[in-house]
């Protein structure tokens, strides 16, 4: 049923510019439903309680049913139940908009918690798992519950994984825009692998949240290679 009516959702020209966006999907795996009816219908399943046999069916057959998933992980209002569920849906995660689309707000509830759970994903040696602990450690510790250990942590990352190290170059540019003092010892100390170090100084100079002067700064620090 479910999958019936994500091809009744179909757009097929959403579906070629999702494919040129995901290399590491195959286009056949993708069926073209934009995001903001994917998420309605997750309401709808939600509401219904259609979704706990579906959370059940991993791995699942496509691109969208992924997205579904994570909309739905989402809704779950219990902690303990939404981290059960993101523990069985994160190591079938096989590209990078389905890990970065899947954000449960009551995680940020549980800072805690919540730390503790992203120290095993940054450990888990699965790539989106670890890109999803990274991005977790940006949504939710930079603000309020901003420690300098955060920035450590992430620096400490290894990997030689392409969106692993993209999702470094994404935090550190938020960082930045959120931390600058705190973060661009990182860049002055190069602390981060060249490419890294490259390319959270482009992502940084192209966000419009770091002043003039500052992406000035930043631009001399560049690692000529």
């Amino acid at each position: 049923m479910i999958k019936t009516k994500l091809f009744e959702m179909q757009d097929p020209l959403y579906r070629d510019f999702q494919a040129k966006l995901m290399p590491t999907v195959p286009k056949n795996k993708i069926i073209g439903v934009r995001t903001p009816v994917l998420r309605e219908f997750a309401k709808e399943l939600y509401k219904g309680g259609e979704y706990k046999d579906f959370l059940k069916r991993l791995p699942h057959e496509y691109y969208e049913e992924d997205n579904l998933h994570g909309f739905l992980i989402e809704m779950i209002s219990d902690y303990d139940e939404c981290i059960k569920e993101l523990n069985r849906f994160l190591p079938y995660v096989d590209n990078w908009a389905s890990c970065d689309c899947t954000n449960p707000k009551i995680l940020k509830k549980y800072p805690e918690k919540t730390f503790s759970e992203i120290e095993k994903w940054l450990l888990s040696g699965h790539t989106y798992t670890v890109r999803y602990g990274i991005k977790k450690l940006m949504d939710n510790f930079l603000d309020e519950d901003f420690d300098e250990k955060y920035l450590d942590i992430a620096a400490g990352v290894k990997s030689d994984e392409y969106y692993v190290k993209m999702m470094k170059a994404w935090y550190f540019a938020t960082a930045l825009a959120k931390r600058y003092e705190e973060s661009v010892i990182y860049l002055k100390e190069k602390r981060l692998t060249v490419w890294e170090h490259n390319k959270t100084i482009q992502k940084a100079v192209e966000s419009c949240r770091i002043s003039r002067d500052k992406k000035e700064e930043l631009r001399k620090m560049r690692i000529l290679q």
